[in-house]
């Protein structure tokens, strides 16, 4: 048997052998890999407002995703309104620091929807809006699948109620969520069309 078979033989195993554990290596990070750029276990908002979202930068919901509540309301042009009503209210710190709350969030429409002298007195009134914007607060994830006959105990105390179906839902028959499963860093949010007034 030849000197150049022996070697050509030596050479073809170490390649076979070293094949299985050069992949053996590897497999965990493509593995790993494969999982990063596989499906995200976050969950696609729903509704027509949607599509007024940001794609990008601030107000988007990757944006969104990675700060607090009142800090992505701040940070969303179309949550400004709220955002400093919630400032105003004393409220800003303490949802920032709460653990898996919902909020169903006035958009600047929804403000602009209360009449000038009414919204005035409002702001004025500081534990009157307080109570208000701590009705729009559960302190829990509600999730799309309990909207179609939701009744829920807000941060106020008072309990709002949640029907509709698909992609299609309303809060208290009055305010349609038009941009709903919004997630950020500590809430689930969902954009509502109208302020919601806690019962007198």
């Amino acid at each position: 048997m030849s000197a150049y078979y022996l070697r050509t033989t030596a050479a073809t195993v170490t390649a076979v052998v070293a094949l299985p554990l050069s992949l053996g290596v590897f497999a965990p990070q493509a593995f790993a890999d494969s999982a990063a750029s596989g499906p995200s276990s976050t969950p696609s908002p729903f509704g027509p407002g949607c599509s007024s979202l940001p794609h990008s930068g601030k107000g988007s919901t990757a944006a969104m995703a990675k700060e607090r509540v009142a800090t992505a309301a701040a940070n969303n042009p179309g949550l400004t309104k709220l955002a400093l009503a919630l400032k105003d209210a004393g409220l800003t710190t303490k949802l920032n620091h709460a653990k898996h709350v919902t909020v169903f969030a006035p958009t600047n429409a929804a403000f602009n929807k209360i009449p000038r002298t009414q919204m005035v007195d409002l702001l004025r009134n500081k534990e009157q809006l307080k109570k208000v914007l701590k009705y729009h607060v559960v302190d829990k994830t509600i999730t799309p699948s309990e909207l179609p006959n939701g009744s829920f105990k807000t941060l106020e105390g008072s309990t709002l109620k949640t029907s509709g179906s698909g992609t299609s839902f309303k809060v208290n028959d009055t305010a349609k969520i038009v941009c709903g499963d919004i997630r950020t860093a500590n809430a689930t949010v969902y954009l509502i069309d109208t302020v919601l007034t806690p019962p007198s």
